[in-house]
C-alpha cells in the first residue's frame, strides 16, 4: 500500500509539474518579476513547505491571483528602476510573510469565512480585467505605453493595428487550443494537459519563426523586428547566479507598508479559501489545519523573498489537477517541486525556447476564467445585493487598487444592510438559543446572522459533535446574509461524512432577495408584505413535474444534498457535488430510481467552474449478481470515474462498447444479449459500485420533454432487465 502511494504521489506530482512549469514562468514575467522567480516559489513550497503545512493534497506555488498587486508594487515602488522595484517588492515580500507567520499562530486561519463571498469573487474578477489589461499586448508581441487596467484596455486595437505576426501567430493559436482544449474528443490528446500541448505547439513554432535569432522580416509594405529578449523567455546563466536579495531601505514608506497588508491580507484569503477548496474535493475527506497551514505559507514567502521569488499559495487550480491525477498524499506537493528543480537544473536550455506569447496566452485564458460572464450570471441570481457588492469591488479595484476597492465592497454590503433595517451593533452580535430536541439539538436565532459574526457561531458549532442531527431555527432571526448561508451549506457537507444532519429551517416568514437557495433573506415586519415564496418552479422544474405526474411519479423541486448523498457514496462524484434539484422519485417492485439535475465543481489545468449535469440513480436491487463495473471509454486523466487496472470486455462485435470491471466471471455473466444492446442503444454511460448504478450523458444537462422522457424510459428498462435476469437466476437455483 506504502509502495502504491508513492508511485500515485510521484505519477501525479510529475503532471502537476508539467503544468506549473509554464504557469510559474507566465505569473513571474506578468508580475514584472524575472521568469526564474516563478520557478524559485514553486521549488520552495514544494521542497520545503510541504513538511511545514501537512495540507494533504495542495500544491503550493504563485498564483495569478496575486499578479495584480505584484506588478503594482514593482511598478510604483521602482518607478522608472524596474530591477530596483523588483528589489523593492522582495522586501514587502519578506515582511509580509513574517505577517502571515504571525496571523498563523493568532489563528487567522478562519477569516476566509468572514469575508463576503461577493466581494472575494469580484476581487478576483478585477484580478482577471488586470490580467487580461496586460497580457493581450504581449500575445501580439507589442509593448504597451499605459499603466493602468483602463488604458491598457483602450490601448488594444492600438496594439492590434501594430502587432507583430509571427508572435501574433503563435500566441493567438495558444489561446484557441486552450479554449478548445475541453471539446477536444481525442483520447490520447485529451490525456495531455493542456499547458502541456500550448508548449508543444509554441516552441516548434519559435524554431519555425527563428524567436531564438536577432532579425528583421516584411510582410507586405510593413517590416517587423524580432528581440529574442523580448519575445522568448530569458533565465540567469545557473540556477543560483539567478538569485536576488531584496532591498529594505524604503520599508517603512507608505507605498511599502501598503503592499505588505495587500500581500498578507490578499494572499492569505486566497491561501485559505484555496486550502478549503481542496478540502472539499479530497477524496478521504481530510481537512487542512488552516492556522498552521498560514504559518507554513508565511515561513515559504519570507524564504521565497529572501532569494527572488514570487508570493506563494496554496493554489486551487494545480491542487485540483493533483487530486484528478491520482494524488495520495501530500508528497506530490514535493516531487512537483523537485521535478522543477530538475528540470531547472538539467534542462534549461528547453525553457529558454518557451516563447512569451505562448505564456501570455495561457494568462489570458486564465484571466478570462477569472471573470468570465458566467460569473455575472451566477452572482446576479443569488442577488441583486450580491451584483452590487460585486461590481463595486470590480470597478472599485480596477480605478485605485485591490486592497481599497475589497473595502469599498465591504463598506457597500454593509450600507445595503443597514439600509434594510440591521443596526451596527447587531452585526457583531450573534443571538443564538441552544437547546436539546429528541434527536439531536436546536440552535434558534434571534436577531442578526451576518458575514461579520459568522465566526462566532463557527465556533459555536465546531465544539458540537458532527454525528447527530442540528436543526438550525432561522425564524426569530431578523436577517441572514448569503456568506452566512453558504458557510453553513458547506459546514453541512462535513456533518454528512460523519453521519450527521445539519438543517435549516424557519424561514417561511422571510423576504428573499432571489429564488436562489442561498440568497440573503430578511424578516417580514410589515403585515401587508406577502414573504417570497422559499421556492419558485423554474420552466424546467415545471415542465418535469408534469412529467413526473404523467408516469405517477413523485417529485420534488428541491431536497437537501444530503438526501442524495448516500446513494452516491460509491461514487467519486460524491465529493464534487454541491447541490441537487428536479428530483423524480420512483419505487417498483424490486429496484428503486431517481432522476435529478445536480450542481458540481469541475476543473481543468485553469480554473474550477460549477458545472450542471443531469444524472439517473438505481438502487435496491436484489443482492448478488451485479458487478461493479463501467461502460465509459478509459481515457481521460482528469474523470470522475476511478479507472480500474485493467479492460475486461473491449469493443467487440458481441459488446459494442467497452466494460471495465473488477471481477470478469461476473461482468461477463451480467451482460445478456438483451442488456448489451440495450446499453449500445442509448447514449448514456454507466457506472455500477455496490449494486448501484449512476446514470449521465457525458456529464451535461439533459433537455426536459423527449430526451428526458427517454432516460425515464432506459432507467426503467435496464432496471427491470437486471431484475429479471436476477429472478431468472434464483428460480434456477430452486
Amino acid at each position: 500500500m506504502i509502495n502504491k502511494s508513492i508511485k500515485s504521489n510521484f505519477i501525479s506530482g510529475f503532471l502537476v509539474f508539467l503544468i506549473a512549469l509554464p504557469l510559474c514562468l507566465g505569473i513571474a514575467k506578468a508580475s514584472g518579476f524575472p521568469p526564474i522567480a516563478g520557478i524559485y516559489t514553486a521549488i520552495i513550497g514544494g521542497l520545503i513547505v510541504t513538511f511545514l503545512s501537512k495540507a494533504p493534497l495542495a500544491i503550493k506555488g504563485p498564483a495569478a491571483g496575486l499578479i495584480a498587486i505584484a506588478i503594482s508594487a514593482v511598478e510604483e515602488l521602482g518607478g522608472n528602476d524596474p530591477i530596483l522595484g523588483y528589489q523593492l517588492t522582495l522586501a514587502v515580500i519578506v515582511v509580509s510573510g513574517v505577517l502571515q507567520i504571525l496571523m498563523g499562530f493568532a489563528k487567522f486561519g478562519k477569516m476566509g469565512d468572514m469575508f463576503p463571498i461577493s466581494v472575494i469573487r469580484g476581487m478576483l474578477a478585477a484580478i482577471g480585467v488586470i490580467i487580461i489589461s496586460k497580457q493581450i499586448h504581449v500575445i501580439m508581441g507589442v509593448v504597451p505605453e499605459s499603466k493602468s487596467p483602463w488604458g491598457l484596455l483602450a490601448e488594444i486595437p492600438h496594439s492590434i493595428l501594430h502587432l507583430n505576426p509571427k508572435v501574433t501567430v503563435i500566441g493567438v493559436l495558444s489561446l484557441v487550443l486552450l479554449f478548445i482544449h475541453p471539446y477536444i474528443k481525442n483520447t490520447t490528446v485529451k490525456k495531455l494537459p493542456a499547458p502541456l500541448l500550448i508548449l508543444l505547439l509554441a516552441i516548434p513554432l519559435g524554431f519555425v519563426f527563428n524567436l531564438s535569432q536577432q532579425h528583421s522580416y516584411s510582410v507586405g509594405e510593413f517590416e517587423y523586428a524580432i528581440d529574442p529578449s523580448q519575445f522568448l523567455v530569458v533565465l540567469p546563466d545557473s540556477f543560483l547566479s539567478g538569485i536576488t536579495f531584496p532591498d529594505f531601505s524604503q520599508l517603512l514608506t507608505y507605498t511599502s507598508i501598503k503592499y505588505i497588508l495587500m500581500f498578507a491580507l490578499v494572499g492569505s484569503i486566497e491561501s485559505v479559501l484555496s486550502a478549503k477548496a481542496v478540502d472539499a474535493l479530497d477524496p478521504k475527506g481530510r481537512v487542512t489545519n488552516l492556522n498552521q497551514d498560514l504559518v507554513a505559507v508565511g515561513i515559504g514567502n519570507t524564504i521565497a523573498g529572501l532569494i527572488g521569488g514570487l508570493p506563494m499559495i496554496s493554489e486551487i487550480v494545480r491542487s485540483s489537477a493533483n487530486i484528478n491525477a491520482g494524488a495520495k498524499g501530500r508528497m506530490s506537493n514535493f516531487y512537483h517541486g523537485l521535478f522543477l528543480f530538475l528540470f531547472v537544473l538539467l534542462a534549461a536550455a528547453v525553457i529558454k525556447t518557451i516563447p512569451n506569447a505562448a505564456l501570455a496566452a495561457m494568462l489570458v485564458f486564465t484571466g478570462f476564467k477569472l471573470a468570465s460572464p458566467k460569473e455575472f450570471k451566477k452572482i446576479n441570481s443569488v442577488g441583486i445585493d450580491q451584483l452590487l457588492q460585486f461590481l463595486t469591488t470590480l470597478m472599485v479595484t480596477l480605478a485605485t487598487d485591490l486592497l481599497v476597492g475589497v473595502a469599498a465592497g465591504i463598506a457597500l454590503k454593509v450600507m445595503i444592510e443597514l439600509v434594510q433595517g440591521v443596526k451596527i451593533k447587531e452585526m457583531f452580535d450573534l443571538k443564538t438559543q441552544v437547546s436539546a430536541s429528541e434527536d439531536g439539538l436546536v440552535i434558534k436565532f434571534t436577531g442578526v446572522a451576518s458575514f461579520i459574526n459568522y465566526l462566532k457561531f463557527k465556533s459555536l458549532i465546531d465544539a458540537q459533535p458532527k454525528n447527530q442531527k442540528i436543526v438550525l431555527d432561522f425564524s426569530e432571526a431578523f436577517f441572514i446574509d448569503h456568506t452566512f448561508l453558504n458557510n453553513i451549506h458547506n459546514i453541512q457537507n462535513k456533518f454528512m461524512k460523519e453521519g450527521g444532519e445539519l438543517i435549516k429551517t424557519g424561514f417561511e416568514n422571510h423576504h428573499f432577495q432571489s429564488p436562489h437557495h442561498l440568497s440573503s433573506r430578511r424578516k417580514i415586519t410589515n403585515p401587508y408584505l406577502q414573504a417570497t415564496p422559499q421556492y419558485e418552479l423554474s420552466k424546467r422544474a415545471g415542465i418535469i413535474q408534469n412529467m413526473a405526474l404523467v408516469h405517477e411519479l413523485d417529485f420534488e423541486a428541491n431536497l437537501s444534498p444530503s438526501f442524495v448523498r448516500p446513494y452516491l457514496s460509491a461514487f467519486s462524484i460524491l465529493s464534487r457535488l454541491r447541490r441537487a434539484k428536479n428530483f423524480i422519485l420512483g419505487t417498483r417492485e424490486h429496484y428503486s430510481f431517481m432522476i435529478c439535475d445536480i450542481t458540481y465543481v469541475n476543473v481543468s489545468d485553469f480554473s474550477t467552474e460549477t458545472n450542471t449535469a443531469t444524472i439517473a440513480l438505481i438502487f435496491n436491487i436484489a443482492k448478488g449478481g451485479v458487478p461493479d463495473f463501467y461502460t465509459k471509454e478509459k481515457g481521460d486523466l482528469f474523470d470522475f470515474v476511478t479507472q480500474y487496472d485493467f479492460d475486461l470486455m473491449p469493443k467487440s462485435n458481441n459488446m459494442p462498447f467497452n466494460v471495465f470491471g473488477n471481477n470478469k466471471q461476473l461482468v461477463d455473466s451480467f451482460f445478456t444479449p438483451q442488456i448489451t444492446q440495450l446499453i449500445a442503444d442509448q447514449p448514456y454511460s454507466i457506472e455500477c459500485k455496490r449494486r448501484e448504478m449512476l446514470i449521465h450523458k457525458d456529464w451535461e444537462m439533459i433537455s426536459e420533454g423527449e430526451s428526458l422522457e427517454k432516460m425515464l424510459d432506459f432507467v426503467d428498462q435496464l432496471a427491470s432487465e437486471v431484475v429479471k435476469k436476477r429472478l431468472e437466476e434464483a428460480q434456477k437455483v430452486k
